[in-house]
C-alpha cells in the first residue's frame, strides 16, 4: 500500500517514515502542500495542517478536487471547529499530536476497511420530489437549479435520499456517513443538515423526528 505522508518536522516525519516502512507501507515523504497537491496517485494520505506554504485545509479540499482518496489529518490541534472544517472537505480521519505509532497504524487500517466496504456510488440518478441526485458526478439539483454541496453534505444527502420518508436514527447516519466509530461531537450532524435545508431553502425537505434521528420527506401524492 502507497502511504503520501505530507509532513514538514523532520523530527516527526523520519520516525513515522521508518515505523510504516518496517510495517510494510511504501512511504513517500513529501515537505509542503504543492508537493502533495502534485504527488502522484497514492492509497491513502496523512496530512499535517502546518505546512510552510497552503494550510492544511487547502491541499485538503485540492486534493478532494481530483481524487477520492483516504485523508488522515495529523495536526497539533485539536478544537472541535478544526475536526468539522476538515470532515466537511473531505478528510477521513483525524489524529492529534502527540499520538502513539499504534494508534496511527490503526486509524490507518481502520479508514482503509471503511473505503473497501464502502458502497460503489450509483450509476443512476434519484429523483425524490424536486430533488435529483446524479451519483457519477456528485451533482445535485433542486427544482432544476445546481446546488453546491461540500463533500460530505452530498454524502449526507445521498444517504438520506437512499431510503426517502424512513426515519433514519443519528447513530444510524453517523455509522453510515462519518464512522462507524465516530468520535467527534455529533452536533456535527445538526450543523448539516441545517446547511442543507438552508442551501435547498426547503426547512421541510429534512424532516427533524424528535428523539429519533432524521427523514428525508417523500413527496405528496
Amino acid at each position: 500500500m502507497r502511504i503520501l505522508l505530507v509532513e514538514d518536522d523532520i523530527g516527526i516525519a523520519e520516525p513515522m517514515t521508518e515505523g510504516l516502512r518496517r510495517l510494510g507501507y511504501d512511504v513517500t515523504w513529501v515537505k509542503t502542500g504543492r508537493e502533495a497537491i502534485a504527488a502522484d496517485p497514492h492509497d491513502l494520505v496523512l496530512l499535517d495542517l502546518g505546512l510552510p506554504d497552503f494550510d492544511g485545509e487547502m491541499v485538503t479540499a485540492r486534493i478532494r478536487e481530483t481524487s477520492q482518496v483516504p485523508i488522515i489529518v495529523v495536526t497539533a490541534r485539536s478544537d472541535e471547529i478544526d475536526r468539522v472544517a476538515l470532515l466537511d472537505l473531505g478528510a477521513d480521519d483525524y489524529l492529534v499530536k502527540p499520538f502513539g505509532f499504534r494508534e496511527l497504524t490503526a486509524r490507518i487500517r481502520a479508514v482503509m476497511r471503511r473505503v473497501s466496504d464502502r458502497p460503489s456510488p450509483p450509476e443512476a440518478e434519484v429523483i425524490v420530489g424536486r430533488l435529483s441526485i446524479d451519483g457519477r458526478t456528485r451533482t445535485v439539483k433542486f427544482d432544476g437549479a445546481d446546488v453546491i454541496l461540500t463533500p460530505k453534505e452530498y454524502d449526507l444527502l445521498s444517504y438520506l435520499a437512499s431510503d426517502a420518508g424512513a426515519v433514519l436514527s443519528r447513530d444510524e447516519i453517523l455509522r453510515a456517513v462519518w464512522d462507524e466509530h465516530w468520535w467527534g461531537s455529533t452536533k456535527t450532524l445538526d450543523v448539516h443538515i441545517a446547511s442543507l435545508r438552508r442551501k435547498f431553502g426547503d426547512p421541510d425537505l429534512i424532516l427533524t423526528v424528535r428523539g429519533v434521528g432524521y427523514q428525508l420527506a417523500e413527496p405528496a401524492s
